[in-house]
């Protein structure tokens, strides 16, 4: 007996990984397998989980997840240098104490790689196998309906009337900015608690959302904003321009709910600002799907521009306001480049393309286009 307790205070380090590698392949393996443990998840720990993180990641003014992000980069560019120097040392067969130390290091990597396993199944992948906002919330909708092009004609036409409406309504600077001097962190998050009173997933505590602390660089990735898993932060590029704030910020709260997929961001997100009080924050719900909708009715029409330019455009100012970046945010954010946008945009569309199809999200970035499906149901549903 005491022979075995050496071995396994002996082993404890590998032992304690073996637990938590096992743990993620498990939990990942039944997440796979049943929809109904990851709604059982979300619903009775997911909560608990997200507020504990949130609580201790709200204590810091910067992102947390973004600091680690660049750690991590960090650690796996020296855990890879360090194992290339041991396998050298190796080789030649010095004992050195340069030698323990490398071994301390990649041991300590590779714990960190094992929790991390575990932290990610948690905050992300067993929530890509939930029922979906509509299944818990409009079953009236059918799922293989199929929409005319003039019913999302209609509902292109109601979105770009509001959108014209609520564009003659914002306060601007000599530029024909929007202004907003309010504070957008704190409305958004009382407009996902009152979406939380008729959506009981959306009820409960919520983190702060926060700026990133390198917006230029996420600019170049062409992100608005982030849920990260392993801090449980919603974070949005402030470099942007202002009308995307709004939507963004909802957009990611979402995910600290469980809604991960990135269509059903955008319709929770949607949902929040139009219904609320706030202009500001109704008009940039409507901007956040108008993109989507133009092209989806462009494709509809066969690409026909000349056909396209017979249904109604939105007006100049709405038209100035659905950009990503001004022109002045693009010139500072590519002065000030390391790396050219190019690259660092098809960098970033690879992984995301790949986290998405390995999770199951088949069509991969295309998801987020499915936010007008999720528009059209929402007008719809009654009629289905």
């Amino acid at each position: 007996m005491n022979k075995i307790l050496k071995n396994v205070r002996k082993n404890i380090y590998w032992i304690v990984v073996l637990i938590l590698l096992s743990l993620a392949g498990v939990l990942n393996l039944v997440s796979w397998m049943s929809n109904g443990f990851c709604d059982a998840y979300v619903k009775y720990i997911f909560p608990l989980w997200g507020r504990i993180y949130g609580l201790f990641t709200g204590i810091f003014p910067f992102s947390v997840g973004e600091i680690m992000l660049y750690l991590a980069v960090i650690l796996v560019i020296l855990a890879i240098a360090s194992a290339i120097w041991l396998l050298i040392l190796c080789v030649l067969r010095k004992k050195k104490r340069i030698a323990d130390i490398l071994c301390i290091y990649l041991k300590i990597v590779v714990m960190i790689v094992a929790i991390e396993a575990v932290v990610m199944t948690l905050n992300c992948y067993m929530l890509y196998h939930c029922s979906t906002f509509e299944e818990k919330y409009m079953p009236g909708v059918k799922s293989d309906r199929q929409y005319s092009v003039k019913e999302l004609a209609d509902v292109r036409e109601m979105i770009i009337k509001r959108a014209d409406e609520l564009a003659k309504a914002m306060p601007r600077d000599k530029q024909g900015n929007i202004i907003y001097d309010g504070n957008m962190a704190d409305v958004a998050v009382e407009e996902m608690k009152r979406m939380g009173e008729q959506y009981s997933q959306l009820s409960g505590y919520y983190v702060r959302p926060k700026a990133f602390a390198t917006s230029d660089f996420f600019s170049q990735q062409y992100m608005m904003g982030y849920y990260f898993p392993f801090s449980m932060e919603a974070n949005y590029n402030d470099v942007m321009y202002i009308a995307n704030i709004p939507a963004t910020m909802c957009h990611e709260l979402s995910h600290t709910k469980g809604f991960i997929y990135e269509d059903e961001a955008s319709f929770i997100a949607y949902l929040a600002c139009i219904s609320s009080d706030d202009l500001f924050f109704e008009y940039s719900g409507y901007l956040s799907v108008l993109s989507y909708i133009n092209n989806d009715l462009y494709e509809s029409l066969g690409k026909d521009k000349e056909l396209y330019r017979q249904y109604m455009q939105p007006s100049e100012p709405v038209v100035h306001d659905r950009v990503f970046l001004t022109k002045e945010a693009w010139d500072k954010v590519e002065k000030s480049a390391v790396i050219d946008t190019e690259t660092v945009k098809r960098a970033s569309d690879k992984f995301v393309e790949t986290n998405l199809i390995l999770n199951g999200v088949e069509q991969g970035s295309a998801v987020y286009c499915d936010v007008v499906d999720r528009v059209l149901d929402y007008y719809y549903a009654d009629n289905n």
